[in-house]
């Protein structure tokens, strides 16, 4: 069973950077895709950005394009967010997750890592 625990979230004052880390542990697989999702509150769970297993390929929502990075190193399982130029409307929990093929819906899920930017 894998498992994901996120970490690096804070108080950030808007056009700060913040760095977030997923670290997998128990039986894993780097062949995997694995993205960053977040949820403000009152507002519905959103898609932030995903990367390949091979971390060759990356996608970003519209919202965070050349803000927000997403990066892996697989050989110490481990999933990262470069976030630059934080707005207000950043806050959020950040997640992150892990997708086989079958969806993001039906893996593996972090509990999650505040993140707060004020103006």
């Amino acid at each position: 069973q894998e498992q994901l625990g996120e970490s690096g979230g804070g108080l950030v004052p808007a056009g700060g950077s913040l760095r977030l880390s997923c670290a997998a542990s128990g039986r894993t697989s780097g062949r995997v895709h694995a993205a960053w999702f977040r949820q403000a509150t009152g507002k519905d769970r959103e898609f932030v950005a995903a990367i390949g297993w091979d971390g060759g390929t990356t996608y970003y929502a519209d919202s965070v394009k050349g803000r927000f990075f997403i990066s892996r190193d697989n050989a110490r399982n481990m999933l990262y967010l470069q976030m630059n130029s934080l707005k207000p409307e950043d806050t959020a929990v950040y997640y992150c997750a892990t997708d086989k093929g079958d969806g993001y819906e039906n893996g593996f899920w972090g509990p999650g890592t505040r993140v707060s930017v004020s103006s």
